[in-house]
């Protein structure tokens, strides 16, 4: 998967670091903002009970 992204970024190799680099740390904003939190609220994981 990353050879095949890395093939399809445009420039030579220290353009592509940048490139996908910033798209890496796009991912990753992305599932804190939105996933994770999504993820959070429909599984109930903070609403845990011991008996």
């Amino acid at each position: 998967m990353y050879a095949w992204v890395w093939r399809h970024l445009p420039g030579p190799w220290p353009v592509r670091l940048v490139i996908f680099l910033i798209l890496l740390a796009a991912i990753v904003y992305a599932l804190f903002i939105w996933v994770f939190p999504w993820v959070e609220e429909t599984l109930e994981i903070s609403e845990v009970t011991v008996g």
